[in-house]
This record gives structure tokens, sequence and C-alpha cells, in this order.
């Protein structure tokens, strides 16, 4: 499959007229051919006409139509084999073992919605039967199932160019919900996204599906996402990526006539809480799992562990020692863009700067362009209270241990913190009382608790949450991994006293589809 420099609109490859872009080479930032050309207005009204002429014919498909369509996509992605790993590679500078991991995950996402679409339950189908005879009113016969909100701009992230870029979870999750997706392609990856929006295209060619089910559009700027949000015909948006331009995108949709929902994942630190005797007894292990997370992937994941908490003690010493060698024995790799490696500095020269905030340890010198070093940083609880630029997310892998005198005050720092993906205890049985403790705050303040583990590596499951409160998300209701994810985009309809021929199959007196329902406040298959 060859990459072109084309936008995809429905069953359309044409090269936009809105100016030349280039990827470019994360190792060297050289530009990489060949040039694609950008989106224009006409182009973002074509791409929304045809998703609205779409939506009604796409969303009554039968569930078994759409879940081939999202494992055509699947079959597609692997059928691509090197040619998407190179391009990726090239563009990401990410290793390729890491990608082919990340090709399976999108594969995996893919089949994990057509199996929930299979399994029917997600139309959410309640029946209330009537009671004409009830005193002192009768009630009328009441069915709910859930619908497609309609269609859906998607954002494709720069950190994971497949998982949640193109046919990543948003676009997947948006898809199995009966809405016609437009991505936005990333400018960090323009030939991984052409190649990933062809299989798209073919596979809504291969199985049917209508014409506008699926586009992508090129932005040169930011005017294509920005027209994207604010058309009319689009119903919610999923995005990935800075604070900054998902409260753009937040503000673009609540400035509409017609509001609608911006679904951002957007800034998280994901502290991690080293409690006292898990440190006593397994110190030095934790550290060296600490490293190997930070460095993951150049630091450049929603969920690296920015934050250490820990109160002062001999073992929280000995883990100092050991990550900080550890640290220094590592190299540094390449970063998405020079941009995201520009940013990455100008964090750690911040942190170097700050009062009160000391260097533990830094891994090796770079050697080539836009290459991350890792950083290790220390501070007190009360110069973290009194600073709040320190709890800014540094993309990238720095992290800085903030120093506890007593569980006191690691409630407190707790407490402080924004909202966040993931919070994680290292703990042990001598650490009950204070996890205790901790736990209804952590509960509030994140969408995701892990014990013993690290928080990088997200399972794509029917029990993942991949959200939480602002400003890890925009709308902490929801999650962007797991099988609910699908439920940003339904909305319940209610049916009153519907004849059983106009009704939704799912609602339908014989139950055609076979799915559990809630019939009359008990769960059913009948």
């Amino acid at each position: 499959m060859q990459i072109l420099g084309e936008t995809i609109i429905g069953q359309r490859a044409v090269r936009g007229q809105g100016g030349e872009v280039f990827a470019l080479a994360a190792t060297t930032g050289e530009e990489l051919s060949p040039a694609f050309g950008a989106s224009t207005p006409d182009d973002v009204n074509a791409a929304c006409e045809l998703a609205e002429a779409s939506f009604d014919p796409y969303r009554h498909l039968s569930d078994e139509q759409r879940a081939t369509f999202l494992e055509a996509i699947a079959q597609g992605l692997l059928d691509l084999g090197d040619t998407l790993t190179e391009r990726v590679h090239l563009e990401s500078g990410l290793p390729k073992p890491r990608l082919e991991g990340e090709r399976m995950r999108t594969v995996n996402q893919l089949k994990l919605f057509a199996s929930l679409l299979r399994d029917g339950r997600w139309h959410g189908a309640v029946v209330d039967t009537a009671m004409p005879d009830r005193q002192p009113l009768p009630r009328a016969d009441l069915r709910l199932r859930r619908i497609g909100l309609g269609p859906v701009a998607v954002f494709g992230a720069s950190n994971f160019p497949l998982a949640f870029s193109v046919a990543g979870g948003d676009t997947a999750s948006a898809l199995a919900a009966g809405c016609p997706v437009i991505v936005k392609a990333h400018p960090a990856h323009l030939g991984t996204s052409e190649l990933v929006a062809r299989v798209i295209q073919k596979a809504a060619r291969d199985t049917g599906m209508p014409e506008g089910v699926f586009s992508m559009l090129i932005d040169k700027d930011i005017s294509v996402g920005q027209a994207l949000v604010s058309h009319p015909l689009i119903s919610a948006v999923g995005f990935t990526g800075s604070r900054r331009g998902g409260l753009a995108l937040v503000a673009a949709a609540q400035a509409r006539p017609v509001p609608i929902p911006v679904y951002a994942e957007m800034s998280s630190i994901n502290p991690v809480f080293l409690l006292p005797a898990a440190l006593s007894a397994r110190g030095e292990s934790i550290a060296k799992g600490f490293v190997e997370s930070l460095v993951l992937g150049a630091g450049q994941s929603c969920t690296n562990p920015g934050i250490l908490l820990a109160l002062e003690s001999d073992a929280l010493e000995t883990f100092v020692s050991t990550a900080a060698t550890a640290l220094a024995d590592k190299t540094p790799a390449t970063m998405l863009t020079p941009n995201i490696h520009g940013a990455y500095c100008n964090g750690l020269n911040n942190l170097h700067k700050a009062s009160g905030v000391t260097l533990v340890a830094e891994g090796r010198e770079p050697e080539g362009s836009f290459q991350a070093r890792p950083a290790f940083f220390r501070t007190d609880s009360a110069t973290f209270l009194a600073n709040p630029a320190l709890e800014d997310e540094n993309f990238g892998p720095s992290a800085l241990l903030i120093v506890c005198k007593d569980t006191a005050d690691l409630q407190k720092v707790a407490a402080k913190f924004d909202g966040q993906l993931t919070v994680t205890l290292h703990f042990d049985d001598g650490d009950q009382a204070i996890a205790k403790a901790l736990m209804p705050t952590l509960e509030r303040k994140t969408g995701r608790i892990l014990f013993n583990d690290f928080p990088t590596g997200v399972e794509v499951s029917y029990s993942m949450v991949h959200g939480g409160p602002f400003p890890a998300t925009s709308d902490s209701r929801s999650t962007s991994v797991g099988a609910t994810a699908i439920d940003r985009f339904l909305r319940p309809v209610c049916y009153q006293s519907v004849p059983d021929s106009l009704l939704p199959p799912a609602l339908q007196h014989s139950n055609p589809l076979k799915t559990w329902r809630l019939v009359n406040g008990q769960l059913v298959k009948d």
C-alpha cells in the first residue's frame, strides 16, 4: 500500500488544496516524502455531510454487520505487515517491538468492540410492561434502549500513533456505537495515518458500509480541527493530548449554538505512594521497577509515574540510591516530535531552577537530536504545597519525589492533587492503616487505583477505566479505554406505547436478538 499524501473522504481519496504539509523523521527532524495536501473548509463540510447522510443507515445495521466491519479493520491492520511498522517507526522513533505490541493492542480493541456488539447488552434494553389496571393511575408500556449520538470527530494522539489515533479506541468505540467517524490526523504521523485510513476505507467498502461512515482530514494549523468541532453536523468529540489543546476544543464545542460533549484526555502526573512497610520489605526492587516504568517509551505515556510520595526513613534513602544508580545507566530515547522534546527540556529546566527542588540523578548524555535525558528530582511536602507549578505534567521521563514528615502530611499532599488517570500504592501488610486512610481521597482523585504495580500499560478489557477527574479528562464520568468507552457516544431513548412492529429489535416483544434485558425489574433473556 502506497502513501500518496491524500485525504480520505468516504470512499474518495483526494489531495487537499489547503497547502503542503510534511511528516518529519523523529530522529532527525527532516521532512519525509510525500508532501500531504492539507484539507480545506470544503473538505470538512463534505466529510461532515457524508457522515450525517450515513448516520441513520449505519446505526440501523445489525450488530453483526457492524462487528464484521470492525473485524475487517483489525485484519487490515495485520495485513499491512512491515509496511506499517516501518512507517510508524520512522515518524515516531518508537522501537519496533513496542509498535508491534501497539498494533496488536489496536487490533484487540477493535475485536473487543466487535464482541461487545454481538453480546447485545450495549443496547441497555429495559422493558416496563403496561399495567392498565394499576391504581390510582395505569402505566403505559415503556421501553428503553441506547442509540448513537451522531457523527463523531476524533483527534489522533501523538504518543500512541496506532492505539489512540486513526483506528484507535475513540474510533472503534464510536463506530461500535453506530456513529460515523471523521478523524483529524495528527501531524506527527501523517503517513501512518494515511495507511490506517485506507485500511478503514477498504474495510468499509468490502463490508458494505454506508459511504460516509469514515473520513480522515489533514490540518496545516488548527483550522481544520476547530472547523470540525464547530460544524453543526458533528455530535461529539474524542481527543487525547495536551490540556491546552483539550480545553480549546471544549471551549469551541460549548460556544456552538448547540453545544456538544468533548471527551478529552489531557493531563496527569500519576502519583505513586511508596508506603513504609513496602519500602522496608522490597524497596530496591520497587526502585528498579519505577525506573523501568519512568523511561518506557521515553516517558511519553499518559500514565507515566511523574510523582512519588514517601515518608522519611532509611528505607526511602535506600530506594533513592537504588533508583539513582539504575537511572544513571539509562540511555536517552528519541521523543516523538521536536516540539515535544522542546517542551520536555523546558520542563526540566524549570525543575532545575525551582527553589527547594534538588536533582537526584540523570540518565546518560543524549547522543542524538531530540533525545530525552531521564531525570529524577526530590523535594519536601512543604515546598510542593507552596509551589503549584510542581504539579504540572512534564511529558517525558522525569519524576519528582515528595518526602513527607508523617501520615498526616502524606494525606495533606494527597488531598491537594488535581484529578489523575491513575494513582498507585506500593503496599505491604504493615501498611493497612495508611492505605485504608488514603483510599477515600484517592477514589475521589483518580479513575484507576493500582496496588504493587506501575501505571504504564493500560489493559484493554471490560473493567478498565482510562479516565479521571479534571484535568485528567474533561468528563470524569467516562473512559477512553475498555468496553464502557462506547457509553460516551450513546444516549437513551424511551419508547412509550409504540407498536411492536415499529420497535427496534432490542425492544420487540419476542426479543429477536436474544439479548439480556431488564424486564419489570428482572434481568432476563426471554
